[in-house]
């Protein structure tokens, strides 16, 4: 990677990044992101009533919260180019495709990462009542910023395949909530009764829950890391593809 390459992902992330605070849309996805984090954690969660001193009841409800959040926060950034006509004149400047699609990437994975930072007084909290293990908790944050990245880059993947923001978050749902339902007991054992064995290893080896839960008791796994980065690397490159098909069309 150069550095005109660099300072091209420099440029669009920069002007995405900005163009989410140009708008309230950003400082309402963070309040609510924060409210409903709080709200899963102390309320649906039993925080206090655990008398744990860990993040346990924080980190669970992640894949299910950011299932409809992640989507909605990156549902824009390429229907919204194709919707006012702008993707012809992106695709036209010299930089490359690939370049767009990591900046834009980047800009709203910044964003959620902010959004998650923004928990801090979880952990804050958890540190005063008690000892932690601030390893495992590191490991939960990062972890979920996997998380949310692997989600962002579905959703960025659906919003090239449409102009239709609406259509885009559909779509994005359907695929992560297929991503948490895929290792999901009942639904490994309902496929057992008719697919052979490969088959149901093959579908359960897609899903996010087992990876995730590695970090959530504090371990770093590089299979995990590998899992999520292949996630992310696989739908950025079929956006890729996509994009190139609009330019050639």
């Amino acid at each position: 990677m150069t550095s005109e390459s660099l300072r091209n992902i420099w440029t669009i992330a920069k002007r995405e990044l900005v163009g989410y605070f140009n708008s309230p849309v950003a400082y309402v996805f963070i309040v609510i992101f924060l409210l409903l984090n709080g709200f899963f954690t102390f309320m649906l969660g039993g925080f206090f009533e655990r008398g744990e001193a860990n993040l346990n009841a924080f980190f669970t409800w992640h894949p299910w919260l950011y299932l409809f959040l992640v989507p909605a926060a990156g549902m824009r950034l390429w229907a919204e180019e194709r919707r006012v006509g702008t993707l012809e004149l992106l695709l036209t400047m010299p930089i490359a495709a690939w370049e767009a699609i990591v900046g834009k990437f980047l800009s709203c994975w910044a964003f959620l990462a902010l959004a998650l930072a923004l928990t801090f007084p979880v952990a804050a909290t958890v540190c005063y009542l008690g000892d932690p293990d601030l390893g495992g908790i590191v490991a939960g944050y990062v972890g979920s910023l996997l998380l949310a990245g692997a989600y962002l880059a579905v959703t960025v993947m659906t919003s090239a395949l449409t102009r239709n923001q609406v259509i885009s978050f559909i779509l994005s749902v359907v695929i992560c909530f297929f991503l948490i339902l895929a290792g999901w007991e009942p639904v490994t054992n309902l496929l057992v009764r008719w697919a052979p064995d490969w088959f149901v290893n093959v579908v359960a080896s897609f899903s996010v829950m087992p990876h995730f839960a590695g970090f959530q008791r504090g371990v770093l796994d590089l299979r995990d890391l590998l899992f999520f980065v292949s996630a992310m690397v696989f739908c950025l490159f079929s956006t890729s593809v996509i994009l190139r098909g609009l330019r050639g069309a």
